[in-house]
């Protein structure tokens, strides 16, 4: 069976070639400490000295690495050739650049200004290639490869998919256990507690930084946004209690957002229910906007003008982010003309992508009322990865 990494070189081939560019090298050292945020997908374990993963727009992948980190490259069969090397990588680099790349060459190399996971290369990385090139044709012939990494990161293989699902599963059944697990009076502090007691029970992974996955929200004084569960903020009746919660399994992300309403035995009031209806009707506007060919900007606009059309305060973050490896994976962006998204929000969507929509109100005397779907976007739409949460539960 063809591996993960087997699949996503094969496709950085075509990437490489669609860029212009000759060749596409990943250059890293000790990744234990400093990898870049590419190497999961092309590498199986890591490297200590410097190293070259070169793939040519023709088609050979090319590892240069040092000679005990050699062998398991060997091994994996995902590489075409394999370098080692003992005192030095700047002869072998020049060496297989010289066969790679024609006279006036582009080598495109991980760094880019507009998307955190295409900038994998370090500044001091930076400099010590540059210094290898100097003084040769190649000198001058770097550029950015972000738009082959983007493309890598965002277009999911069949087996990524597979894997995001099962991310989701496991997603869905943390959720059912905090409906069952939160009554009136616990704090979010315990909400949080047990969502990790669990994640660590079945070996998942945190889709974000663990001190805020999950986000727990109950309330009109808790933390919106990235905060921190509060051991004194108690589940009360009148609040909206809200979860933004992900999880990696097999190496795949989840992100995935859903509320409650806390009830001291009422129905759940009208207001609430508005809210409900205004968040989800502005999730279709942008899904049904959500196409291939379409800009990040126009989907969040659809949602976006939905959501204050029902007379509701605009959300201050994009409507959605690609979701993979990590709950924010880079790439195009189904957000605003900002200045903060840089170019992102103008990248054409691709089919093969998967993102969140999200958005929110924050009711003054409830709370946050958020939810967040997953997406992945075919040749037509899209296909909800997510089962939608379209009414909410009310917990006791």
């Amino acid at each position: 069976m063809k591996s993960l990494t087997g699949e996503k070189l094969s496709q950085a081939v075509g990437l490489t070639r669609a860029a212009g560019c000759d060749v596409w090298l990943t250059f890293v050292r000790e990744t234990a400490v400093s990898g870049d945020p590419v190497l999961g997908l092309i590498l199986e374990g890591g490297l200590t000295w410097q190293s070259a993963l070169m793939v040519s727009s023709t088609g050979e992948k090319v590892a240069i690495v040092g000679n005990y980190d050699a062998d398991p490259l060997r091994t994996s069969g995902n590489w075409d050739l394999i370098v080692p090397y003992i005192q030095g990588i700047g002869k072998p680099l020049l060496e297989q650049l010289e066969r790679l790349a024609p006279e006036n060459g582009k080598v495109a190399v991980n760094f880019s200004k507009n998307d955190v996971q295409s900038d994998g290369i370090g500044h001091g990385m930076f400099l010590l290639l540059q210094d290898y090139l100097n003084g040769t044709r190649f000198e001058g012939a770097l550029v950015s490869a972000e738009d082959i990494l983007m493309p890598l990161r965002g277009v999911k293989t069949p087996l990524e998919i597979a894997n995001m699902r099962g991310a989701i599963v496991e997603t869905d059944r943390l959720f059912a256990e905090i409906g069952a697990f939160a009554t009136v009076g616990v704090t979010e502090r315990a909400v949080f507690e047990m969502v990790h007691e669990r994640i660590k029970e079945r070996k998942l992974g945190f889709a974000w930084d663990e001190s805020a996955d999950p986000i727990v929200n109950s309330g009109p004084h808790s933390m919106i946004g990235h905060g921190l569960a509060s051991d004194s903020i108690t589940l009360q009746p009148g609040h909206v209690f809200h979860i933004d919660l992900g999880v990696i399994k097999d190496g795949y992300s989840s992100d995935i957002q859903r509320c409650w309403y806390v009830s001291g035995g009422e129905e759940i009031p009208q207001d609430v229910l508005d809210v409900v209806a205004a968040v989800n009707g502005a999730i279709s506007a942008g899904a049904e906007a959500l196409a291939p060919g379409a800009l990040g900007h126009e989907v969040d606009a659809a949602a976006r003008s939905y959501l204050v059309g029902c007379g509701y305060d605009e959300y201050l973050h994009a409507f959605g982010h690609q979701v993979g490896r990590t709950a924010h994976d880079g790439g195009a962006v189904l957000g605003p003309l900002w200045e903060r998204y840089g170019r992102t929000p103008s990248i054409p969507i691709r089919a093969g992508e998967v993102y969140t929509l999200e958005l929110g109100v924050i009711m003054e005397k409830r709370g946050y009322l958020g939810l967040e779907e997953m997406v992945l976007v075919t040749d037509h739409g899209v296909e909800w990865l997510t089962q939608r949460q379209l009414e909410l539960t009310t917990v006791f």
